[in-house]
């Protein structure tokens, strides 16, 4: 089964800090599970001790199950897989839920130079990243061939709560954005039984709200981009926020001494090549820092500054530095980031 016809293209770059099992008069209650491809861990404070987790788990599941139906490509009845599988032009309607996270899509899009595109599956299968094994340098036609099947900005047309592909051979794939809108979506649902402190994870992209069991924001490790080892090379503290990695140091290929990573700049149709190892970005909710956090990864550290400015995205970079001594890894950080971690 392709890769692309499930959420996670993510390796799991952020890491939730280890919570005790209960602190005073706070029961904190912790669950896992799998959904989108990968796996999501939920964290929360009851500050009652009335709670059990047989009356919260079937709502988070409820909730994961509505983002599935509406966004996975691996389900061939959800809304994303029917509107892939119209003819071209034709205007489809969408959900609320769905309009929503196009829309987002779109903006990010926009405000990134076309660095994130929900349109660039023909490219990530092409260079052998949706298949695992079948890895391969594609010819400079074949390139031209797949980008002309992409480009969000010339490939749908979004009007209100419909959008239609311009191309028959178009294909939307929500892997860069869903996972991240899951958190929100479950958040939303914790939120609705009066749940306030809590965590959501899903493979690597959360949101975290009030504070955890100690009264901070939920403890967030940022890991070292080396493929060996899992190491932490930071903490953050998020309430209120979304915050996703992207990193380029797991998923890749190597050929005639070249190596290609499974970030594909959706402007060029190839890898990127830039020093940038990692990009961590914070935002008001897990489906814009998600989105970002690729975007950001593919524009690379002085393209992506510069845009983080423009748009007062809060970016952290990790780029590989060979003057950094044992480390080898020097960060960089937009204003808003420091702003909101300081």
């Amino acid at each position: 089964m392709s890769n692309l016809n499930r959420f996670s293209r993510r390796s799991f770059l952020v890491m939730p800090l280890a919570l005790a099992a209960c602190y005073d008069s706070k029961q904190v209650i912790e669950f896992v599970g799998k959904t989108m491809g990968t796996t999501y861990k939920v964290s929360l404070v009851d500050h009652t001790n009335q709670l059990k987790e047989s009356q919260v788990k079937p709502l988070v599941s409820a909730a994961l199950l509505d983002v599935n139906k509406s966004m996975s490509n691996w389900d061939a009845g959800s809304e994303i897989s029917r509107i892939n599988a119209v003819p071209k032009d034709s205007h489809q309607s969408m959900s609320a839920t769905l309009a929503h996270v196009m829309q987002a899509a779109r903006d990010v899009n926009l405000a990134s130079a076309g660095r994130f595109d929900t349109t660039v599956g023909p490219l990530i299968e092409l260079w052998g990243f949706g298949a695992p094994g079948a890895t391969a340098k594609p010819t400079d036609a074949a390139i031209e061939t797949a980008l002309a099947k992409s480009g969000q900005q010339t490939s749908l047309a979004l009007r209100g709560n419909s959008v239609a592909r311009k191309h028959g051979d178009t294909q939307v794939y929500l892997a860069g954005i869903g996972k991240g809108f899951g958190a929100d979506h479950v958040g939303q649902a914790l939120e609705s039984i009066g749940i306030k402190d809590y965590m959501v994870e899903i493979g690597g992209d959360l949101y975290a709200a009030g504070r955890n069991p100690d009264g901070l924001p939920w403890q967030i490790g940022i890991e070292t981009p080396n493929a060996h080892d899992r190491n932490i090379m930071g903490v953050v503290g998020v309430s209120g926020l979304g915050l996703a990695s992207s990193g380029d140091y797991r998923n890749y290929f190597e050929q005639d001494g070249q190596r290609y990573s499974h970030l594909i700049d959706p402007t060029t149709g190839r890898p990127v090549d830039h020093k940038t190892a990692s990009a961590t970005v914070l935002a008001g909710n897990a489906m814009l820092a998600d989105a970002w956090s690729t975007a950001m990864l593919i524009l690379g550290r002085e393209r992506g500054l510069e845009i983080a400015s423009a748009h007062n995205i809060a970016v952290q970079f990790i780029d590989r530095d060979t003057n950094a001594g044992a480390l080898g890894f020097t960060t960089h950080a937009s204003d808003a980031f420091k702003t909101l971690t300081a």
